[in-house]
């Protein structure tokens, strides 16, 4: 029997036209993830994708769960970490799927962080060209942002997320008793997403969050508060805008900065991870609409001081180790997916929860700015 109670649990539901799902949040939802997948699929097999941290943690569990409801499921665990994001590892994956013999009712589970749910997720979108898809997030930023959405992707030489596919999932089991086993700095790390919604446009989400991020670290009934309230940020714009034509470029603040300091570490999770860098870039993005005269310094300060004090890093100085030229860091940005017909594009704000899409901003005053804060 679950030893907690359902009376925890909040439901945040994704009304797309034809595709709809629930995004279920609380605690214990490894454990009676059967029941959920076979009260809404038709399918009876399932291919499960983890990663080595995870694995050992609840894929037993996860499989005791699909057995006791009558799913029949295999399981792939590979390595832990961005690089995973790979071709090769695609490949993998959808080898697995297919040896398994997933039809298109069947479905490929993620059980794991956002590499994990990326890649899954691509592989569920194109093999038998678009299988069900679940997923089961354990990391806080995987349960915020990136399994909700249907966003896929892997990594090249070329930039962060440039091959992949919009494939919804069709359940999402968000179990917050999986994120007592992060470690501080991935629950920080994924806190980034968390802020990212108030800084987007709930201003007087961001405030809530300055008065009670302590009692969200800490697990108290404020981090399923937390994690509804950004679902339910992510479901509204994707509602609005799926394959991200227009407002859903909002959910970006922060990541064209931070995909380029990922990709000038080379992905190296020693020295940074995604959440980590979308922090220092929502940051770099405030300042810069300071610095362009769109919003007050008083406003970046705020942001600074807040993603500060929660323990994550604010500035480009706060990377370990030797970082490339500027220019490469620019070269990033210009491969970036939302750059439209060569000209840069980047989610700036006219202040807290006031963010805007900016189109051809001049690289000349982003090479100029980012040279003025890699001294600082």
């Amino acid at each position: 029997m679950n030893q907690f109670s359902r009376a925890s649990e909040r439901l945040v539901h994704v009304p797309l036209q034809g595709r709809a799902y629930d995004i279920l949040i609380g605690p214990g939802l490894i454990e009676r993830a059967g029941g959920e997948i076979t009260s809404r699929l038709k399918g009876r097999r399932a291919a499960i994708v983890t990663d080595e941290n995870v694995a050992p943690l609840y894929l037993e569990a996860l499989m005791d769960s699909l057995q006791t409801d009558g799913i029949e499921a295999v399981s792939l665990t590979l390595p832990a970490g961005e690089k995973t994001k790979s071709l090769e590892h695609l490949s993998t994956v959808c080898d697995m799927v297919l040896s398994a013999r997933i039809e298109r009712n069947d479905a490929v589970i993620a059980l794991g962080g956002g590499v994990i749910g990326d890649l899954a997720g691509f592989a569920a979108g194109i093999v038998r060209r678009g299988v069900r898809f679940v997923q089961i997030p354990t990391s806080l930023l995987a349960q915020v942002d990136s399994s909700v959405g249907g966003k896929t992707g892997i990594n090249t030489r070329h930039g962060k997320n440039l091959l992949g596919v919009f494939h919804q999932p069709d359940l999402v089991l968000a179990d917050t008793a999986a994120l007592d086993t992060l470690s501080e700095r991935e629950f920080r790390a994924g806190y980034a997403e968390v802020a990212k919604y108030g800084l987007i446009d709930q201003p007087d989400f961001f405030e809530w969050l300055e008065k009670n991020w302590k009692a969200v670290f800490s697990g108290a009934p404020e981090r399923i508060e937390a994690i509804a309230r950004s679902c339910q940020s992510k479901s509204d714009v994707v509602v609005e805008d799926e394959r991200e034509t227009g407002r859903r470029a909002l959910l970006n603040l922060g990541h064209t900065f931070g995909h380029a300091l990922e990709a000038a570490v080379d992905y190296d999770g020693r020295r940074l991870v995604h959440g980590e860098g979308v922090a220092i870039g929502m940051v770099l993005a405030y300042q810069f609409s300071a610095r362009m005269n769109l919003a007050s310094p008083d406003d970046a300060s705020r942001v600074e001081a807040h993603l500060k004090a929660v323990g994550l890093p604010t500035r480009i100085s706060d990377i370990p180790g030797e970082l490339p030229p500027t220019q490469r860091l620019l070269d990033a940005i210009a491969q970036d997916k939302k750059v439209k017909s060569g000209k840069l594009t980047f989610i700036l704000t006219h202040g807290i929860g006031q963010s805007f899409v900016a189109d051809d901003v001049p690289s000349s005053e982003v090479l100029s700015f980012l040279d003025e804060k890699r001294s600082r």
